[in-house]
């Protein structure tokens, strides 16, 4: 059965670490990641799904941040791990925006949906405690380039939280495409199929990729995607959601397309 994470209308736009903004002379700025100014565009935008980053601090609170350190996007440094709360509270990106709470972000827009990669060990736990306060366990779905983190976060988590594919997921996913006879190597746990096109130059997605994952009942999400014709060419060959920093183009494909389903927060409910 589907989980609730995914029961829109595909196919899903993400808002990459809340996705592109663009001044006032229509140049994209890139700086504002992950803070709440980019997740509000892109909900303005109609985006019904963001994704996001966590680490938690030295006192378990969950911050929405990719790097392991403060250095490149904030006007301090550090990790992230080895500080407490009120020391990254005290962080601006890009010397201006605070670097948001999981927790805020989630009881800012709580008809909105947040794919959320574990980017340390230290965050699977805190990730629980923040779903359980704001009950989110239909609106998040959990991802992580490590395995081992993400099968922990699984067994903690239960399979009221949705998960997307780890490395080794993909690798199996990847091998039962290439003849039916392998396809029972595929895993069945994840809900969904979130790759790159390729990796380290080899391609990790294809059409027996996409029908391989639909067979066993799983979605397919590409990322990241920026350029508008990669998009359509993926939206042609079945995927089911598109990852992208460029939320305007995505917007103007599906719209094009006849495929945008525009979200408003203000009348959607929490799942």
């Amino acid at each position: 059965m589907t989980h609730a994470y995914l029961s829109s209308p595909v196919p899903v736009a993400l808002a990459h670490r809340g996705g592109w903004l663009t001044d006032d002379q229509g140049v994209r700025r890139t700086e504002l990641e992950n803070t709440a100014v980019a997740f509000q565009h892109a909900v303005d935008l109609g985006y019904a799904y963001l994704e996001t980053d966590v680490h938690a601090t030295s006192d378990g609170v969950l911050m929405a941040f990719h790097d392991r350190t403060l250095d490149r996007t904030t006007d301090r440094a550090g990790a992230i791990a080895a500080l407490p709360h009120r020391e990254v509270a005290r962080a601006r990106v890009a010397g201006k925006e605070p670097v948001p709470l999981l927790e805020d972000l989630l009881g800012a827009w709580p008809g909105t949906r947040f794919n959320i990669d574990l980017k340390a060990d230290g965050a699977v736990v805190p990730l629980l405690e923040v779903i359980r306060r704001t009950n989110a366990w239909d609106r998040v779905c959990v991802g992580s380039f490590n395995q081992n983190r993400l099968e922990r976060a699984r067994r903690l988590y239960g399979p009221r939280v949705a998960t997307s594919c780890g490395p080794a997921d993909v690798a199996r996913l990847r091998l039962a495409s290439l003849s039916p006879v392998l396809r029972p190597f595929a895993s069945r746990t994840p809900d969904c199929a979130q790759i790159p096109l390729s990796h380290a130059g080899f391609p990790v997605l294809s059409r027996d990729v996409i029908r391989t994952a639909h067979r066993i009942g799983m979605q397919v999400h590409v990322w990241t995607v920026n350029d508008t014709g990669v998009m359509e060419r993926l939206l042609d060959a079945g995927v089911d959601g598109i990852i992208t920093d460029n939320t305007a183009g995505l917007r103007e494909v599906l719209v094009r397309r006849g495929r945008w389903n525009p979200h408003d927060p203000r009348t959607a409910q929490n799942g």
